[in-house]
């Protein structure tokens, strides 16, 4: 758990964009009963917070790839955090669509690729990996060399840490799982009963429900 880590962390916690609620699971669009919600596109209204997250983000592109040419945005959370990294960096901007448009181009991706172009993906969060590997190959497919994807939130599913090593990308978050939850804990946000259940959520999403019931 590192700086960037545990200050990424309270900021979400902070301007309400992490809800955790053990005794009320969400659903997720993939079926996935969860005591957590991540919805990263609350940082757009605090200027403060989404500064910090650029700047984090700028901290980690520069560290990791250092020859980047291209900053990619999955849409549509991720949209406006690449639009600021990459003013930040002063790099060219796409962004990559969940699908192909069915009409006029058909495209996927919009903004110019420049062949063999070094391209980093920026997600808002990623959980089970299937939209972030979607868009990194359709990046790819567009000619872009792409070998990291950084996003504001990982849980950390070993599902989609695999995905991410069988695609040969690194996936590097501002933020993850345990680091949130122990922010929350110290927080005081969350009680020790609680905490029991999200650690049993986070080592299997598909069955913790069986095992707490």
């Amino acid at each position: 758990m590192n700086q960037i880590e545990q200050e990424i962390a309270r900021i979400l916690l902070d301007v309400g964009a992490v809800t955790l609620r053990p005794d009320q699971p969400f659903t997720w669009a993939s079926g996935i009963k969860s005591p957590i919600y991540c919805d990263n596109r609350l940082l757009m209204s605090f200027p403060p917070a989404r500064q910090r997250v650029r700047e984090a983000f700028c901290h980690l592109i520069k560290e990791k790839t250092p020859n980047v040419g291209l900053i990619a945005g999955v849409a549509t959370g991720a949209i406006a955090h690449a639009a600021w990294v990459s003013d930040r960096l002063t790099k060219p901007m796409v962004y990559i669509r969940g699908v192909a448009k069915d009409h006029g181009k058909q495209n996927q991706v919009e903004g110019k690729v420049t062949p063999g172009i070094e391209a980093v993906v920026i997600e808002d969060l990623v959980s089970t990996g299937g939209s972030s590997i979607a868009a990194i190959e359709a990046l790819r497919n567009a000619g872009a060399k792409v070998d990291h994807c950084f996003s504001i939130f990982s849980y950390g599913f070993p599902e989609a840490l695999e995905q991410f090593k069988k695609i040969n990308c690194q996936l590097t978050p501002l933020t993850n799982f345990p680091t949130l939850l122990q922010i929350a804990k110290e927080g005081r946000i969350i009680s020790a009963a609680q905490e029991k259940i999200l650690l049993k959520f986070s080592a299997d999403p598909w069955k913790w429900l069986e095992v707490t019931c």
